[in-house]
């Protein structure tokens, strides 16, 4: 739950005041990121999401980190648009879990006008069990966005991924402006904002810095801002980079709290990589969201009993209130 207090944002950071960040001492860095947590959120509580994937495989994108995309053979096994019934089941199994926001994400470039039209059911469905609704859809237009606004989708979710140079490394059936677009017509709709993107595609320390950059120069910051580690699938081009070291992961969630003080910091996919220690400084750099379920999309994700025992560990507490204000 937020602080309503110390509500100034700052959307003109330059690069050498952000790379000023990334080379502090960690500890330095870890308490200035710590302290700016705590004046904009109630410290010791984590947000709860729960993602479902209701669109699998055949997507045209050639997103080089994504098992979904038809240009990877990764043995994906493909389903289409699912069923409005098994929607409503699973969004109930979330809610009781502790789930406050219920996702639902489609392989599609851009959905169609009908496939957009049964996802509003789906929406309805959801927020009528009083859970915020999030979607990733891929590339909207204008009347599309309106559409999901009116319907009372409360997040759209579309990721810029990296930085606008190395972007070009990573997808090229897509523009960086293509997914800019995307967010303006979500944000010019009167739909919130969740965007981030992935570490450890091979990106440098300077496209970390851009891609921050980019998001916190938004007029208005993203609501929701996921931070993902690469999951490595086989079969897809990404399936052999390096790892990343979890320290610069930490590095970078301290970073983005600094930069986007209002922002909740989702600790996104790849948690069954990290450690218990690693997922700990992650939360006392200022990642304060997470999804639950043991799958993301297709990718694995912990299990409920370990997400409770970290926890409890931690003494971390879930948000109870849904913050329809965030």
């Amino acid at each position: 739950m937020k602080n309503t207090k110390n509500k100034i944002t700052k959307h003109d950071w330059s690069f050498d005041e952000v790379k000023t960040f990334f080379q502090m001492p960690f500890s330095d860095l870890i308490y200035k990121a710590q302290t700016t947590h705590k004046k904009h959120f109630k410290n010791n509580e984590v947000q709860l999401s729960t993602l479902l994937s209701i669109k699998t495989g055949s997507c045209p994108e050639d997103c080089a980190y994504c098992p979904q995309s038809a240009h990877h053979n990764t043995d994906l096994e493909k389903e289409n648009l699912i069923e409005l019934e098994k929607v409503k089941k699973a969004a109930v199994l979330a809610k009781k879990k502790g789930s406050t926001r219920f996702c639902l994400g489609a392989a599609w470039r851009k959905p169609t006008d009908k496939d957009l039209s049964f996802v509003c059911k789906m929406i309805e469905e959801v927020s009528a069990l009083g859970l915020e609704t999030c979607v990733t859809l891929g590339m909207l237009n204008d009347k599309q966005a309106k559409k999901l606004a009116e319907t009372g989708l409360d997040y759209y979710n579309h990721n810029i991924d990296t930085s606008e140079d190395y972007y070009k490394k990573i997808i090229t059936t897509r523009t960086y402006k293509d997914r800019i677009d995307t967010i303006n017509n979500v944000r010019d709709a009167g739909i919130k904002v969740c965007c981030g993107g992935i570490l450890g595609m091979g990106e440098s320390l300077e496209d970390r810095i851009n891609f921050l950059i980019t998001l916190s120069n938004m007029p208005k910051h993203p609501e929701s801002v996921p931070l993902n580690q690469l999951i490595k699938i086989p079969g897809t081009p990404l399936e052999k980079v390096a790892d990343l070291d979890p320290i610069d992961l930490v590095i970078t969630i301290a970073v983005a709290r600094i930069l986007m003080p209002n922002s909740y910091i989702r600790l996104s996919a790849g948690r069954t990589e990290m450690s218990v220690s690693t997922q700990a400084l992650a939360f006392f750099a200022g990642a304060n969201s997470i999804f639950q379920g043991d799958v993301l999309l297709t990718a694995p994700n912990p299990k409920k009993d370990n997400d409770s025992k970290l926890f409890q560990q931690l003494g971390i507490k879930s948000e109870k209130t849904i913050s329809k204000n965030a």
